[in-house]
């Protein structure tokens, strides 16, 4: 009988132990892909606001999640083969920045979830059902500048008072920017603005189109927000200031190296509340539930020493709601 009690109690024990082993195993660290259509140097402070959101919710790097961010140098046509990489990994979530690395994230798969940020309009350009119930795998934060289109061309007609004909500059591989141009355009409608569109999507074409503006003798020129143009805004504020247009742009980053105004959600808040949709999917919540959020801060910022440089007056209704003005 004791020898028959040992072997039960053996066999017990060698039956729990793949159990006991399994219990132990130290649980999967999740892997998120970021996938950010500008070059690294120049979005460094967006990239930190992801990883900013991320520790503040508990998240360290290396210890309980694995980031794997992707940069494409501000080449669009290389989004493919960084999605599909980040697929390699099999990674748990993508965080997609702005529209073409959104869209191209969606494209790749229809089981990873994507939060995206930093897009116009997700229902619009095809990336969700709604804002409430987007459905599928993507939810996010929206950046809503289009709405605030009309709002951006009336702050630069109170600067110009006479302007009759404003240029756009639009990158036209990115779809976002076909709604900017219409918001803007059933804008200028009521304000009785002609509205001149230029196409822009690399150093050379920028450079053609602010010949065209001067050659046309547009009053003015509105920037719309995308990640190449953003990208090249050295270019782009240098060129303002030699043919002398007074620009209005939807990022800060203009105005900081020598634009004239701009207006728009702060995208570094934006970025890192990305970290709290990470969280929730990670946490088991369905992309497809979870609303696509709306900004909640926005910031004007006037560039007083240009204003001066170009022979204009800043409106005071301007100055006193400017979030920040450079003397």
């Amino acid at each position: 009988m004791n020898t028959r009690r040992k072997l039960v109690i053996a066999l017990g024990a060698g039956a729990l132990a793949p159990f006991s082993a399994i219990a132990q195993q130290p649980a999967k660290v999740p892997r998120v892909g970021y996938l950010f259509s500008f070059v690294p140097s120049q979005g460094e402070h967006l990239w930190e606001a992801c990883r900013q959101g991320l520790r503040e919710l508990g998240y360290v790097e290396g210890r309980n999640i694995v980031l794997e961010p992707r940069w494409t140098d501000g080449h669009n046509e290389r989004m493919p083969e960084l999605v599909a990489d980040l697929l390699r990994l099999k990674v748990d979530v993508i965080v997609a920045a702005a529209t073409p690395a959104s869209l191209a994230a969606k494209a790749a798969t229809s089981t990873i979830p994507i939060v995206i940020v930093a897009v116009s309009d997700p229902t619009r350009v095809g990336l969700a059902a709604s804002l409430a119930r987007p459905g599928g795998n993507v939810t996010g934060l929206s950046l809503l500048t289009p709405e605030l289109s009309g709002k951006r061309l009336q702050m630069l007609l109170d600067m110009l008072r006479k302007a009759s004909r404003v240029a756009v500059l639009i990158n036209p591989d990115n779809r976002s920017n076909e709604v900017f141009r219409e918001e803007t355009l059933n804008a200028a409608r009521e304000l009785r603005v002609q509205i001149r569109p230029l196409n822009a999507r690399n150093p050379g074409e920028i450079e053609q189109a602010f010949q065209t503006a001067s050659k046309e003798k547009v009053d003015a020129l509105i920037v719309f927000d995308d990640p190449v143009l953003w990208s090249h805004r050295g270019q782009i504020v240098a060129l303002a200031a030699k043919f002398r247009l007074a620009a209005m742009y939807g990022y800060s980053d203009f105005v900081s190296e020598g634009g004239l105004i701009s207006y728009g959600p702060n995208r570094p808040d934006l970025y890192r509340r990305t970290a709290v949709y990470v969280d929730k999917i990670l946490k088991g919540t369905k992309p497809g539930d979870l609303p696509i959020e709306r900004p909640t801060k926005f910031e004007l910022m006037v560039n007083f020493k240009t204003a001066k440089t170009l022979g204009l007056t800043i409106p005071q209704s301007l100055l006193i709601s400017a979030d920040k003005v450079i003397e």
